[in-house]
């Protein structure tokens, strides 16, 4: 029994086309079009791609509020930058969610060898 070795299947989660938007410190709101498998990762690949647009005067922080709409049954969620950010930070969690967080980093060009 002490040789077994515990394998984890994670279920692929099914990619969704999302519509993200975010206010920049002007007040303009930009969208932008992503697939994604997680909320969270929707948000990332939106920041990430709004960020990178030469018409955005910066994005706030903190209360600022992402607006993830996805496409198959079109749902809306709104996720606070500050909620988004203490997830990303967190340590430990399960394998899937580990796992969800260092994809996350990457995608916003952060570090992902952390052990959270």
């Amino acid at each position: 029994m002490a040789n077994n070795k515990r394998i984890w299947y994670l279920a692929p989660m099914p990619v969704r086309s999302c519509r993200v938007t975010i206010q920049d410190l002007d007040g303009v709101s930009h969208t932008v079009e992503v697939t994604a498998a997680t909320l969270y990762e929707a948000v990332a690949q939106g920041l990430s791609l709004i960020r990178r647009g030469e018409w955005v005067a910066g994005i706030a922080q903190g209360l600022n509020v992402v607006k993830v709409s996805v496409a198959d049954v079109r749902v809306e969620h709104e996720v606070k930058l500050m909620d988004f950010t203490k997830w990303l930070e967190r340590p430990g969690g399960s394998p899937r969610e580990v796992s969800d967080r260092q994809r996350i980093r990457a995608i916003l060009g952060m570090p992902v060898g952390r052990t959270s």
